[in-house]
């Protein structure tokens, strides 16, 4: 395929795909669900489990290889971008304020999910059904572990958006504790790769490079903006110039974190929170913020929707495989982060809300499952079902934080918002 017809194929398909989300998301919207869980189930449709189910050739003409490389290229740019917008809206002095309950339900949402999902790793291990030829039971136990301790911290903060809870106390310790969650997991998946290539290198590397960047973004990006953004509050607004060098930072920022192993989002999540707060938070949210979550973001979806394939699980075993997988990730994150909740002196729907909340995996689980499936520890067989998982449990969310705060934004205790020092 030429360049030419590579360039125009990709048009139809970024047609295609926006309108498939645009039209789901709307329905999920509709029942209750947030747009970007429609975006996932529009992912899915335009693979291999609906639209290649039906029209099999016209799927993979529509879909071919050559093309999709570019659809991977511009989702992660998407991914970049959004993280990068969710560090700018990341208050940290409100985290500070729930930290002691945020680190106790972040270790409950990583130790029993973990075991949980390490104990199954040890029972699928061997079966290339599941897992790569090569990959040893621990390695298998420390990825499955990882990937179901998994918090999908982009999700958790825009339905605590969605749904009024900003900025309170409730919201404030999902975010806090979602950010540990993950940032625990990632640090455990760049150990399994650096497993996975037989080079502990990589993982010193990977904790050690995320380690100094953190340090750096807070200690010398941020003051080192400070000028940037007094400039911009004496002009009015961000100038281009001042623009351009932000996006150049986080381009920089998502380089260097993917060459160390950490992997892109995170490196444009630490820097927007190193960004300055107020004129220039706000403009860069209202620049970057549409055409990453409208445009490019859903591209991501459709890339995994193109990995998924749930025609693989053409067995009673496998469905039963994926039914123990999602009952594990169930009782793993979710009731365990609510009971964690409870013991920390939160009411009875305050801790059901955030074991609710915890339990989503959404955006963050696709990308870790990307990674094991680009790296072969996983086969297209356990992607598919841990996209199921992702999915149901994202599902479950909404409705379970909207029956557990009674249908109100700020009916529980924990809900009512916080008074934050100067």
């Amino acid at each position: 395929m030429s360049n030419f017809e590579l360039s125009v194929r990709l048009f139809a398909q970024l047609f295609a795909i926006l309108v498939t989300c645009r039209l789901v998301g709307v329905l999920a919207r509709k029942l209750g669900q947030p747009q970007v869980v429609g975006e996932m189930i529009a992912g899915i449709l335009l693979g291999p489990s609906l639209f290649g189910l039906l029209f099999p050739q016209i799927q993979q003409s529509f879909f071919p290889a050559q093309s999709r490389s570019v659809i991977y290229t511009l989702s992660q740019l998407g991914l970049v971008l959004y993280m990068f917008v969710i560090g700018v809206e990341f208050e940290a002095g409100l985290m500070r304020k729930r930290m002691l309950s945020a680190v106790s339900v972040s270790i409950s949402g990583i130790i029993l999910p973990f075991v949980l999902g390490g104990a199954l790793a040890f029972f699928l291990t061997g079966n290339t059904v599941f897992f790569g030829d090569s990959v040893s039971p621990w390695l298998a136990a420390l990825f499955m572990g990882a990937a179901m301790s998994i918090t999908a911290f982009p999700m958790l903060a825009r339905i605590v958006y969605e749904r009024g809870l900003a900025g309170t106390s409730l919201g404030t310790l999902v975010l806090a504790a979602g950010s540990i969650d993950d940032a625990l997991a990632w640090c455990i998946l760049a150990i399994v790769v650096a497993g996975f290539k037989s080079d502990p290198a990589i993982a010193i590397l990977a904790i050690g490079g995320a380690v100094l960047y953190v340090l750096f973004c807070w200690g010398v990006v941020r003051k080192a903006l400070q000028p940037l953004a007094r400039q911009a509050e004496r002009r009015g607004e961000l100038s281009a110039g001042a623009f351009s060098f932000i996006l150049a930072l986080v381009m920089a920022g998502a380089w260097l974190t993917d060459a160390i192993g950490v992997y892109s989002v995170f490196g444009a999540f630490i820097l927007g929170t190193a960004m300055p707060r107020g004129l220039v938070s706000r403009q860069l949210i209202k620049r970057i913020e549409p055409l990453s979550t409208t445009f490019l973001l859903p591209l991501f979806f459709v890339n995994s929707g193109l990995n998924t394939q749930i025609g693989l699980l053409n067995q009673p075993f496998l469905w039963l495989v994926a039914a123990t997988v999602l009952i594990a990730a169930i009782a793993g994150k979710g009731l365990g982060c609510a009971l964690a909740a409870r013991l920390s002196g939160e009411t009875g729907r305050s801790a059901l809300a955030i074991g609710s909340l915890m339990n989503v995996r959404g955006l963050m689980e696709l990308i870790a499952l990307n990674i094991g499936l680009e790296q072969k520890i996983i086969n297209p067989t356990l992607f598919t079902v841990m996209v199921i998982m992702a999915l149901i449990t994202t599902l479950m969310a909404t409705p379970l934080l909207k029956w557990s705060l009674g249908g109100s934004k700020t009916k529980v205790e924990s809900a009512q918002p916080l008074t934050i020092a100067a």
